[in-house]
């Protein structure tokens, strides 16, 4: 999600000494590789696809057993009262570093990862766009997953961050707004001065609402027009950019959003329509140019291909999930 700052740190703190030691005692068959293998990372599933051991950004969102082992990290989640997505403990181990990558795909462009660092030393920096910080055991930030970041660990000692992603509620995002106003590199004692520390409650009961409709069976025609509109001004911005390609894309998506609506006006979510809509899908990747970077973002240079396919046409249909919304 873009943010107005590279990193936004939220008035919260939390103890982060008692829920390291929980992270800690989780059995080393918690930890899961990364998805991508990358080198030195790994992560525990504390709200996944029906609660299992994976890193799905879709489906219905239940807390996992790892979770129910770690009261602590538990009530933290739930003290900001939001509906959470995919959430996880990840570990950066020494020497290890999260490459630098910008998250554009369909959960992330609606979606702001809050980081509460539980195990960390001052050799962990993390980098967004121009600036970079360490984050500190116990604070909660935010940062632009639009921007190009990475995360480095220079350290010779593992780092362990509480992970958890929300599309945020108004109050969640009128507190984002008003910590906005502050860099929180050099205005540290503004930052300080309205932070909050949330204290564990032993025996506290804690409610924790998680997602359980995040993509739909058909993405309604309002949805795809507001996202290829959005991508179409970033990319048209770009006067890098080959402009007959600029011309061909826009053309290209064009169709795509008119002829989604005709078949959506036609056929809803019925299985009639499944067929027209995979067709319509695979007419804009097979147009798609063969260099992945043939179009760039205005915005942050990055290849409008993969955006295109990661967060429009793969959102798009998941006929798999049409009877939960059917009845």
């Amino acid at each position: 999600m873009d943010l107005p700052r590279p990193f936004i740190r939220l008035p919260y703190a939390f103890d982060a000494e008692r829920m390291a030691a929980e992270a800690e005692a989780l059995p080393a068959s918690a930890w899961l590789a990364h998805p991508s293998r990358m080198a030195g990372n790994s992560a525990v599933a504390l709200i996944s696809r029906d609660g299992g051991d994976n890193d799905d950004f879709e489906g219905t969102m239940v807390e996992t057993g790892h979770l129910h082992a770690c009261p602590a990290i538990r009530q933290a989640i739930g003290s900001f009262g939001e509906v959470f997505g995919r959430s996880r403990l990840m570990k950066l181990a020494a020497g290890s570093e999260v490459s630098t990558h910008v998250d554009f795909n369909y959960h992330w462009y609606t979606r702001v990862r809050i980081h509460i660092p539980l195990v960390t030393n001052p050799g962990v920096t993390f980098y967004c766009a121009d600036q970079n910080v360490h984050m500190r055991a116990g604070e909660c930030w935010i940062f632009n997953s639009w921007r190009r970041h990475r995360v480095t660990n220079e350290s010779n000692a593992d780092r362990i961050h509480l992970v958890i992603d929300t599309a945020g509620s108004s109050r969640f995002w009128e507190t984002v707004h008003d910590m906005s106003q502050y860099d929180p590199v050099t205005d540290v004692d503004a930052v300080e001065s309205r932070v909050e520390q949330i204290a564990y409650v032993a025996g506290q009961q804690t409610e924790i609402r998680t997602e359980r409709f995040n993509v739909a069976p058909v993405m309604s025609p309002g949805e795809v027009d507001a996202l290829v509109s959005e991508l179409v001004r970033d990319f048209g911005a770009n006067t890098d950019n080959d402009s007959a390609i600029v011309a061909r894309y826009q053309a290209m998506l064009f169709r795509f959003t008119k002829d989604w609506r005709e078949i959506w006006h036609s056929h809803g979510y019925q299985a009639s329509g499944v067929p027209l809509y995979q067709a319509a899908i695979e007419a804009v990747q097979s147009a798609l140019d063969p260099n992945p970077r043939a179009l760039l973002t205005a915005s942050n240079k990055v290849g409008v291909n993969p955006v295109i396919v990661q967060r429009i046409l793969r959102a798009a249909l998941h006929v798999d999930i049409r009877d939960q919304f059917t009845g």
